[in-house]
């Protein structure tokens, strides 16, 4: 019997150990952001999008209004057991062009520059308000009009 409960205490530690281990944050890393290295092959006044493009690579996103600018954007997010996940760490480069396309500033930015930004919104709202399926199916009988056909 001695044997028994040494057995099933060495079960419940080895149980409760994978419970920790479980437990813990794991830190994600998401997108990319150049080396200071890469950027000092770049030089404002002289390279352009092309040359940015073909030294750091392309961007994870870029200005949609006149195509002003490159963004290169890592985060560090932290996920842990059952919590949200949360922004760590942000860190973005941002590469300005004037309007000939030649490189004009280059900028870096983190967390503590600003607050967090969500680039996506999962929630698409309709203008319908809360009106359900059948009545928006049954919503036009009655209001057509045999006169508006005849014309």
């Amino acid at each position: 019997m001695q044997g028994i409960g040494s057995t099933v205490r060495i079960g419940v530690i080895a149980l409760a150990l994978v419970a920790l281990a479980g437990c813990t944050a794991q830190l994600r890393s998401h997108g990319y952001v150049p080396s200071e290295s890469d950027l000092q092959q770049i030089v404002p006044g002289v390279d352009t999008r092309a040359t940015v493009e073909d030294v750091i690579g392309v961007p994870s996103t870029s200005g949609t209004l006149d195509e002003s600018g490159f963004y290169y954007i890592e985060s560090d997010i932290r996920h842990f057991a059952w919590q949200r996940p949360e922004v760590v760490d942000r860190e973005v480069l941002a590469i300005t062009f004037d309007t000939a396309g030649v490189v004009e500033n280059i900028e870096r930015y983190g967390l503590q520059d600003g607050q967090v930004v969500p680039l996506t919104r999962r929630i698409t709202r309709s203008g319908d308000g809360d009106i359900g399926f059948i009545r928006k199916l049954f919503g036009n009988i009655g209001g057509i009009n045999a006169a508006d056909f005849l014309n």
